[in-house]
């Protein structure tokens, strides 16, 4: 059961003005947040270094605002650490966190054009390039739903209207978000079934590449991260759903495991096994054709 929400006027914790009626209820954990905040930052460094180095540009930009944002965004609960009621704390977080992990989506969705035009664009039910353009703006559409809901709510004040409008904007994004990734999934999943059905009639490259140990890590990596993503989305549900101050948003510890660490392994996953190395092909698709021919 939800605290009740403190004093409208109140600015800082105080004896009229307990922690427990602040909109999560509770003080930021400051180990766990400023790990976050580091963890994404020296990400975004890496992220940065391995696309100037493979010139992955579309994929680094798109895993470098994902993880920048995480890492603004964990600097907003690090500022409501020392101050539950920081208006400046709360806007950072919201808007910075709910929108962060659509662009490391947009990184995955990257590769599928990538892995068809790697493995034969005859298997595909759609051209190569639509899967980009079609996911892409799916994602961006999203981005602007959890981007304007977070904007109204976090300068709503204490307007519960506004911030329940901003709150249902948000929900109607991640859950947009969610049908995307499992759109996402099922094309995926389906062109490899349609490969293997004609693995005896792939190029020699591709059975290199499928044999390759990098690559297999590459969609290992992948497979995790849209797993983590999603995951975390569908957490995002009911804690958007319940309403402000409900128990899931009062649940520090099932806000850390289910975002902060689903992101976590999200982010390293695409990292640790970065395309640059792992799958060449995504920043030189003109290359691999001609190698496949």
């Amino acid at each position: 059961m939800p605290y009740p929400s403190a004093p409208d006027n109140c600015t800082d914790v105080s004896p009229l003005c307990p922690v427990t009626g602040t909109i999560y209820g509770y003080y930021p954990s400051l180990p766990a947040n400023a790990f976050f905040c580091g963890f994404f930052v020296l990400i975004s460094i890496v992220q940065l270094a391995l696309g100037i180095r493979y010139r992955t540009w579309t994929f680094m930009l798109a895993l470098l605002l994902g993880t920048a944002s995480e890492s603004v965004g964990y600097i907003g609960r690090i500022i409501m650490h020392s101050n539950p009621f920081s208006s400046a704390g709360f806007t950072t977080q919201i808007c910075c966190l709910i929108i962060a992990p659509a662009f490391i989506s947009a990184g995955i969705y990257l590769t599928l054009k990538h892995l068809v035009y790697a493995f034969g664009t005859e298997f595909s039910r759609l051209r190569p390039e639509w899967y980009t353009w079609i996911f892409i703006t799916c994602d961006i559409f999203s981005l602007v739903l959890q981007g304007a809901g977070g904007g109204i709510a976090s300068t709503a004040s204490n307007n519960q209207t506004m911030l329940d409008v901003g709150s249902d904007l948000m929900l109607a994004g991640i859950v947009f978000q969610v049908v995307v990734l499992f759109f996402f999934g099922y094309f995926l999943v389906e062109y490899f079934v349609r490969v293997y059905s004609h693995r005896l009639s792939l190029t020699s490259y591709a059975i290199s590449l499928s044999h390759a140990t990098r690559f297999q890590l590459f969609i290992t990596g992948v497979t995790v991260s849209y797993v983590c993503i999603l995951t975390r989305c569908i957490y995002r549900i009911p804690e958007m759903s319940g309403g402000w101050r409900n128990p899931i948003m009062q649940n520090e510890n099932e806000f850390i495991v289910l975002d902060g660490v689903m992101i976590t392994i999200a982010a390293a996953a695409l990292t640790v096994f970065h395309p640059g190395y792992c799958f060449p092909a995504l920043s030189d698709t003109m290359g691999a054709k001609k190698e496949r021919s």
